[in-house]
């Protein structure tokens, strides 16, 4: 409400605006000359206004910290991974796929008096899985068996891994057991040396 004052000398009570301190009616609601609201106990305009000052900042900050994740969750998905780290993953999902299925074809020769197979299907998910790997990291499983002997069996193979990225390493392995690499744009053979490492 307005704030009542007493006019000296004369006694006649005086109604002012608590905000703007002009005379007013003392019915007066809205102050006419700075439209501040009356009904409203003395700060209470200003309690009203922090909590919706508040609530506003915490709804803009929950939106900002939002808008913030799926930005990043977008850069992160679209953006490549750093170019050397692809390379090496690709290169190594591609020897191990090589070394699981030279496996497969050492336990299948235990079996078989020392023969290979002349495909890798009879293998089964022994030889597809270790081989779709490889083709999601970008390389080729090629399996070559070797000439059939005098008893029509085959005694020897060779495995490729065949890079479709230029700049990737190109893989060899045979019933040696031995892991050859070029990193020249042709198939390694076994006269490239031996790859470093496990």
């Amino acid at each position: 409400m307005s704030a009542r004052e007493t006019l000296p000398y004369t006694g006649v009570a005086v109604y002012t605006c608590r905000e703007c301190e002009n005379v007013i009616n003392q019915g007066s609601e809205i102050c006419p000359y700075c439209g501040a609201d009356l009904t409203l106990p003395a700060g209470g305009e200003l309690a009203a206004k922090k909590p919706s000052l508040r609530a506003a900042i915490v709804r803009w900050s929950a939106l900002l910290l939002v808008l913030i994740g799926a930005i990043w969750s977008f850069l992160w998905f679209v953006m490549p991974e750093p170019g050397r780290d692809r390379v090496a993953r690709a290169e190594a999902g591609a020897a191990d796929a090589l070394r699981e299925i030279r496996a497969a074809l050492a336990d299948y020769a235990g079996a078989q008096g020392g023969a290979y197979p002349a495909s890798l299907e009879v293998l089964g998910d022994r030889a597809r899985l270790p081989a779709q790997v490889a083709q999601r990291e970008g390389y080729q499983m090629q399996y070559t068996p070797g000439p059939a002997g005098p008893d029509g069996r085959v005694y020897n193979f060779v495995l490729l891994a065949r890079p479709g990225n230029y700049g990737y390493r190109n893989f060899y392995l045979d019933e040696t057991s031995v892991l050859r690499a070029t990193q020249e744009n042709r198939p390694a053979t076994a006269q490239d040396p031996p790859l470093s490492g496990r």
